[in-house]
């Protein structure tokens, strides 16, 4: 059995805001197997500097990247879509293991495959020290967003 995972390009407006809602919610569940799995067997990667092939890669990234990256919390926005693609800027919390803040911004790319599986990701990111005070994501950690937490545009961020 083929795997597929909705919604399904072409995209419409409605649909790539779901799709950005459940891949935000999947990278906030902080478990590497689990994101793997809305990614093509061969997805390729570039993250920052790095260059990532496969869902073994993938996997092997973010239990880096969560393992240094405490508390972790993300929140993803459209920007752009068409048929198979879409553009999402997105930023996120966290703490490494001295207790020192960070708020990392970012922008991607991402262009799926006909299953609604992505096949490429191409992200930037900076990271900006903040101090605990200035946090603004702070919804339960072992759970998503919660439907009424503000967004980027919200936060002004």
């Amino acid at each position: 059995m083929s795997e597929s995972r909705p919604p399904l390009p072409p995209f419409t407006r409605e649909t790539a805001v779901q799709k950005v809602r459940g891949a935000e919610d999947g990278w906030n569940s902080r478990n590497p197997e689990r994101v793997s799995l809305a990614y093509t067997a061969d997805s390729t990667w570039r993250n920052r500097s790095e260059f990532i092939r496969g869902r073994a890669e993938i996997v092997a990234f973010l239990t880096r990247k969560w393992a240094k990256e405490i508390d972790y919390r993300l929140i993803k926005e459209l920007w752009a879509f068409t048929e198979n693609r879409i553009a999402v800027r997105f930023a996120y919390e966290w703490h490494d293991d001295s207790g020192n803040w960070f708020r990392s911004y970012g922008n991607e790319n991402w262009e799926f495959a006909e299953n609604g599986l992505m096949r490429r990701r191409l992200a930037s990111i900076n990271d900006l020290p903040i101090k605990e005070a200035e946090r603004k994501f702070r919804w339960d950690r072992s759970a998503p967003r919660p439907a009424d937490h503000a967004g980027l545009s919200d936060l002004d961020l």
